[in-house]
Parts: structure tokens; C-alpha cells; sequence
């Protein structure tokens, strides 16, 4: 599982007075105040979030491993809706681990071909720094093709 890279909550637990508040939390994840609260809006998250008597939301180590899954899931290009899905079959919790399983290898075979794309893309980059390189060095760099401009334009 994802560890979130700080210190774990202290006290954690599901009684809705331990915990972190909303800012703690959201220094903790790098995930904005307003993020955070969007994403309890938009039905990205796992489970409820505890609360204090006064209201005020207090977040769990459990969510915070959840917010980090759902910033990295975002990050590798998943469509909020499939992330929504996602987190809905988490919520709902056992019996849907296959249906988990498809939605997670059909996104791998997305960042495969986006990986595989950007790969094509930097040995082109890759091969014009070679192609730089070598005119600089062999002092013809000015050979390098440039546009060439009608008679008359600037």
C-alpha cells in the first residue's frame, strides 16, 4: 500500500476527535484545503470523514492513504469519473475486488500506451540534441536546416 510521506496521525481513529484537521491534513498530502473538501463533494473518497462535535472534519490515517492513492491514480492520467468509480467499489467493500482488478489493469494498458508514446517522443528529442551536439561540435551548426524566406520578406 501507498504510504504517505510524513508522520503517521497520532491518536487515529474512527471516533471523529482524533486525528487531523482539514489544514493539518492538507499539509500532510500537498492537496489544497479547498481540494480536499472538493473531493468529498465529487464522491472521490472511500469513506465518511469523521467529524467533531462542532462539525469540523478530522481525517484519519486511512484517508490520508486514500487521498495520496487518489492523487497518484490522478496523476497517471485517470479520468475523475473512473476514480469516482473506483472509490465507490472500495466504499462498498468486499465481493467487488474483480470488478476493482478491471478497472485498475484497464488504466494500466492506458499509462502503458501513454509511457510507450512519450518513449517515441523523447528518442526524437534525443536524436536532435545528438544531431545539435554534433554540428556544434564539428563548427557547421549553421548548416542546420532554417526556413527559407521568400525574396523580400523580414
Amino acid at each position: 500500500m501507498l504510504e504517505v510521506k510524513s508522520r503517521p496521525v497520532s491518536g487515529a481513529s474512527r471516533s471523529g476527535q482524533a486525528g487531523l484537521s482539514i489544514a493539518e491534513a492538507a499539509r500532510h498530502t500537498g492537496v489544497s484545503v479547498h481540494t480536499l473538501r472538493y473531493y468529498e463533494r465529487a464522491g472521490l473518497v472511500v469513506t465518511a470523514i469523521d467529524r467533531t462535535a462542532g462539525g469540523r472534519r478530522r481525517y484519519q490515517q486511512q484517508d490520508l492513504l486514500w487521498i495520496t492513492m487518489r492523487t497518484k491514480l490522478r496523476a497517471t492520467g485517470m479520468p475523475i469519473k473512473t476514480i469516482r468509480r473506483y472509490a465507490q467499489l472500495v466504499a462498498a467493500g468486499r465481493g467487488n475486488e474483480q470488478e476493482r482488478l478491471a478497472v485498475m489493469e484497464s488504466h494500466r494498458a492506458e499509462v502503458i500506451a501513454k509511457l510507450d508514446e512519450l518513449q517515441e517522443s523523447l528518442e526524437l528529442l534525443d536524436h536532435k540534441i545528438d544531431v545539435y551536439r554534433g554540428r556544434i561540435t564539428a563548427g557547421d551548426a549553421d548548416q542546420i536546416w532554417v526556413p527559407i524566406r521568400p525574396a523580400g520578406a523580414r
